[in-house]
């Protein structure tokens, strides 16, 4: 029994580290609703929309979608990319046009082999953007790049701290999330001591591009408790706050035209400008990580923009079946964009990118996804690759364990940049 309910325990934090939103301030009981599922280890739960679930799953249906490189009447991949993509792009409908960040220098410092500068840029839209530029301690020249996309994790008042450490003090919250999900490693740090120029920034309505309550109707925030300060409770306050708001953020993107994809796409892609930008990287040899929402996002940016050379997708791999019958409450507003799943699944939104290097990394026992759906997706990956002829590009692996992006993984995925981008 113990080691059950520590699998309802790990499965209630991860449901709500993904941001699962609640309704007019009050948190649905989904303890009661999951012990159940924990109780079977993390068997298959019954579908969530339960009489109307067979038929929502028979609109996607088990065939090839219709864009899908695996269906025959496609030969040649770079066509089949075009229409794809094109597709992806026109179901985004990311907000405005393309422009290059001006970043500004804040600030430098050396720690622990790694220069960094702190970075900001003002978007078109919202607040002003922080970052952090990681190098190798007295790097000279080109170098290649990484462009670090940090999780969601339910902790949206945090953004690059999440995936770096400098000379300042973490918050202690920032210290358990590196121990439970990073091996209590900061991973951007880790390889740009290898050898690479690693930019990290804060997307849409995180760290520096969070929403603060006070921009908003008192209708929405009259029930808020007081946040004057940093301290972990005034913390995970906001990250409570933020999780209730997600759905509204969301029907508002629709409301506007555009999708929460759209607009995160678009601030990451910017950030890539930047990166490819500069005289110290290589825009040649330029690939992206994440895990998590740090996944999701390696999904769709290193999908539609083949600047990314090479891209390691870490604990954010299954399909729209999987998110439609079983796991959509596990999972952030973030990642739906309307109409794509009938003509591409999701794993087929990163396979996009064939017959470019990809990785991906799984947990075998991670709550947010079925394992039958995730080995469902690397079949995917796996076919359109070889039918790419480029079988030796696609990589995936699962690791024991659940949802992490751990020690042992993060060696074997700068290996992967290490084969693909310094050679």
């Amino acid at each position: 029994m113990e080691s059950n309910e520590s699998n309802r325990r790990q499965m209630l934090r991860d449901c709500s580290a993904l941001g699962m939103a609640s309704v007019a301030g009050t948190m649905f009981d989904w303890s009661s609703a999951l012990g159940q599922v924990a109780d079977q280890d993390l068997a298959v739960p019954a579908n969530m929309i339960g009489a109307y679930g067979p038929w929502a799953a028979s609109i996607v249906g088990d065939a090839p979608a219709e864009l899908s490189f695996r269906r025959a009447e496609f030969r040649d991949v770079e066509a089949w990319r075009v229409r794809a993509r094109a597709r992806t792009l026109e179901c985004l409908q990311q907000p405005t046009a393309r422009l290059v960040p001006e970043a500004r220098v804040e600030a430098s410092e050396t720690h622990e082999g790694v220069d960094i500068e702190h970075l900001s840029w003002q978007l078109p839209f919202g607040p002003l953007t922080k970052a952090l530029m990681l190098k190798p301690a007295g790097a000279k020249g080109a170098l290649p790049g990484i462009l670090g996309l940090h999780d969601h994790g339910g902790m949206k008042y945090f953004g690059f701290p999440k995936i770096t450490r400098t000379n300042a003090a973490q918050h202690p919250l920032i210290v358990e999330h590196q121990r439970q999900d990073y091996g209590g490693l900061a991973w951007a740090n880790e390889i740009a001591r290898r050898g690479y120029a690693v930019l990290v920034h804060d997307t849409f309505t995180f760290g520096s591009r969070r929403v603060d309550p006070q921009d908003l109707p008192e209708r929405l925030t009259r029930n808020l408790p007081p946040m004057d300060d940093e301290s972990s409770e005034s913390v995970r306050v906001y990250n409570a706050f933020a999780a209730d708001h997600e759905h509204l953020m969301a029907k508002s993107l629709f409301c506007a035209g555009t999708t929460w994809p759209g607009v995160f796409t678009w601030e990451d892609q910017r950030a890539l400008d930047y990166l490819c930008s500069r005289d110290d990287v290589d825009a040649e040899r330029v690939g992206c990580a994440g895990l998590s929402g740090g996944g999701l996002r390696t999904v769709y940016l290193a999908g539609i923009d083949e600047r990314i050379r090479c891209a390691c997708c870490v604990g954010m791999m299954s399909t729209w079946r999987d998110y439609l019958l079983h796991k959509a409450y596990t999972h952030t507003w973030m990642i739906y964009i309307p109409l794509l799943p009938n003509q591409l699944d999701y794993p087929e939104i990163l396979a996009m990118r064939a017959p470019l290097p990809t990785m991906v990394l799984n947990n075998t026992d991670d709550p947010l996804f079925t394992l039958p759906e995730m080995q469902r997706a690397d079949g995917m990956m796996s076919e359109i690759f070889a039918k790419a002829e480029a079988a030796d590009r696609y990589r995936c692996r699962f690791y024991p364990g659940p949802h992490k992006f751990d020690r042992e993984m993060q060696a074997e995925a700068w290996s992967w940049f290490d084969r693909w981008l310094k050679s």
